[in-house]
C-alpha cells in the first residue's frame, strides 16, 4: 500500500470516523416483489431508510455491498440478483447522489482519493462473503475507522460473513439488529449469537438515528431479532 493511499484511508485521525457498511440492500432481498425477500423487509426498510438518512446529514461515508449473479437467459442456478434484472438493484433510499460503482471481477485496484471524492462506494459481489472479492477485501482490511456500523440482509449469511471478517481483521463492528432483515429467524439469531461473542456490538436505529416519535401499529411484528442478555460481562 503506497503512503499517499494510506493517509487517504486513515481520514480525520484526530477525530471520531465512523463508516456504515450497507449489505446488499437490493430490491430482491427488500422489496415484497423480490425473488427473494427477507422475512422482515417492511419493518427492516424503515429503519434502513433511517439509518442512511442519519448517514448522509451527518456526512458518515458509506460503504455498500451488492449482490450479481450471471443471468444465463433463466438457466441460471441462483434466481436472486440477476445481472440486468431489476431485482438486482438498490433500493433507491439507500443510494446517495455522489457514488461510485465497482463492478465483481477480480482486480483489487481503488482509487487513492476514492473516500473523499465520494461519499458512497458500491462493490458489486459474486458471492456471500465479500472478503472472497479481491477489491472489497482490499479496501475493508486497510479502511481505517472507529466504527464499523452494519445494516442491510441477510442477518445469517451475508451480514455474518461480513460482521465476522471485519472483526477478523481487528474492526470495531457495531450491528443495528432492527435494520438487519433475515430469512431463517433461529439462524439469525445464532449468527447474532456468533457475532456478538467475537465482539461485535449490537445496537438499535434508535441508538444510531435517534428516536422516531411515532407509536407501531399493534399488528405489526418486531422487525428486531432479540437476543438474551447474557449475565456477567459481554
Amino acid at each position: 500500500m503506497t503512503g499517499n493511499l494510506k493517509m487517504i484511508l486513515q481520514l480525520h485521525q484526530k477525530q471520531r470516523w465512523r463508516l456504515l457498511i450497507d449489505i446488499d440492500t437490493q430490491k430482491d432481498f427488500l422489496l415484497p416483489t423480490g425473488c427473494a425477500c427477507v422475512r422482515n423487509h417492511e419493518e427492516v426498510l424503515a429503519n434502513i431508510r433511517r439509518v442512511v438518512s442519519w448517514a448522509r446529514h451527518e456526512k458518515v461515508p458509506v460503504i455498500s455491498t451488492a449482490e450479481v449473479y450471471p443471468n444465463n437467459n433463466g438457466c441460471s442456478a441462483i434466481s436472486y440478483c440477476l445481472d440486468g434484472t431489476e431485482g438486482q438493484k438498490k433500493v433507491p433510499c439507500t443510494l446517495l447522489r455522489d457514488r461510485a460503482s465497482f463492478p465483481a471481477d477480480n482486480k483489487n485496484a481503488l482509487p487513492a482519493d476514492i473516500l473523499l471524492a465520494y461519499r458512497q462506494v458500491i462493490l458489486h459481489k459474486r458471492c456471500i462473503d465479500p472478503f472472497n472479492e479481491p477489491r472489497i477485501e482490499r479496501l475493508f482490511s486497510e479502511v481505517q475507522a472507529d466504527k464499523f456500523i452494519l445494516i442491510g440482509a441477510g442477518t445469517e449469511d451475508a451480514v455474518r460473513a461480513t460482521a465476522l471478517g471485519l472483526l477478523h481483521r481487528g474492526k470495531k463492528v457495531r450491528l443495528v439488529i432492527d435494520a438487519l432483515g433475515f430469512h431463517n429467524q433461529r439462524k439469525a439469531k445464532l449468527a447474532l449469537r456468533a457475532m456478538k461473542a467475537k465482539g461485535a456490538e449490537l445496537v438499535e436505529t434508535k441508538d444510531i438515528a435517534g428516536v422516531l416519535h411515532l407509536r407501531p401499529s399493534a399488528h405489526q411484528p418486531s422487525a428486531m431479532i432479540s437476543i438474551p442478555q447474557s449475565r456477567g460481562p459481554a
